[in-house]
């Protein structure tokens, strides 16, 4: 059987899951469920990806992602080579720890990005032993929930730092205690209703929308003359800055030479920046970024910008930095195709 489709292009959004091997559990305790939270947003911050909404279930999970630079592959095997390398070594066990390839339905996001939330967040009272319940007993079971997003989107003191919870709120008023309310009453208006799943809509298609929105996608991000079981490359898209584009107005931004932050030792922090932007905003290899930075070997790379994000995770006036200089980077214009 062919492969699915993986339609990537900048700011398209998504719903994704991944199931253990054979079924079996990828989170045995709450020390997992944080592991997978922590790579998770180690993941989301390397590729620049947006998280609305997540939930881990026993042998399962859900995520419903955006991605700007249109890398859905990339962030999602970083990702999950990241997590099975550490439930590994936690657990004692080497092998795969999911079941194929994750899956992946593109969404309309006008008209579905809502509903999908609410399916994933519902995901948790969704077994076949619960519909016997009242509406009120599922509603309280939803909430004892261990590892969701949901609780972010009812309380602003549940929050975690790496979701973006404003994107779906603006569809009922906007991330203010009216829309946390009207949320709220559309989590419990599908409990009550017993909804059926808008994933349903992506069976063959693998995209959640209409008819408009799937002739869209096949007309401006599907590839005709690509084999089917290829990816719609969208190559040039994804090389959004020239480097050395990139290189000067990062420069400029810190106000230091070039040829000084190549001199600097591995320590330096705009030495760090500079190589971790260049991987994510021009999406060339880390050989490729080690002969621009004046001939460092491509494992340097690789370490350098393992150390950055260490940093990031652990200096929030790092972070901060890092953000808003990433944010004008992002001002600058794109490289035209």
């Amino acid at each position: 059987m062919a492969r699915a489709l993986r339609i990537q292009y900048p700011g398209a959004f998504y719903h994704v899951t991944c199931r253990g091997n054979e079924q079996r559990e990828i989170f045995s305790d709450d020390q997992d469920r944080q592991v997978f939270l922590q790579k998770l947003n180690l993941s989301l911050d390397t590729y620049n990806v947006s998280l609305m909404a997540y939930v881990c279930m026993p042998n399962h999970f859900h995520l419903l992602v955006s991605t700007p630079e249109g890398n859905l592959s990339d962030f999602m095997r970083h990702f999950n080579i990241s997590y099975t390398g550490a439930f590994n070594r936690r657990h004692g066990r080497v092998g795969h720890l999911y079941q194929g390839r994750y899956k992946a339905f593109l969404i309309d996001a006008d008209n579905y990005l809502l509903e999908v939330s609410r399916y994933i967040h519902l995901n948790p009272i969704r077994a076949k032993t619960l519909p016997a319940k009242t509406a009120k007993e599922r509603w309280d079971l939803l909430l004892k929930h261990k590892s969701s997003s949901l609780p972010g989107y009812l309380s602003t003191r549940k929050r975690e730092y790496f979701l973006e919870y404003e994107v779906v709120l603006a569809f009922l008023g906007g991330d203010n205690h009216r829309g946390r309310r009207s949320y709220q009453e559309f989590i419990q208006w599908g409990i009550e209703h017993d909804i059926e799943s808008p994933l349903q809509l992506g069976k063959g298609s693998g995209i959640i929308g209409g008819a408009d929105f799937i002739e869209s996608v096949k007309e401006n991000f599907l590839d005709r003359e690509m084999s089917t079981r290829e990816l719609p490359a969208l190559r040039e898209l994804r090389k959004q800055f020239q480097p050395e584009e990139l290189i000067d107005r990062f420069c400029y931004m810190v106000g230091i030479d070039r040829h000084e932050i190549c001199r600097q030792g591995k320590q330096s922090v705009e030495r760090l920046m500079l190589m971790e932007m260049l991987y994510r905003f021009c999406q060339i290899t880390q050989p490729e970024i080690g002969n621009l930075m004046g001939g460092i070997d491509y494992s340097a790379v690789s370490r350098a910008r393992k150390r950055l994000q260490t940093r990031l995770r652990q200096e929030q006036n790092l972070k901060r930095r890092f953000d808003q200089l990433s944010d004008q980077v992002k001002q600058m214009s794109r490289v035209k195709i």
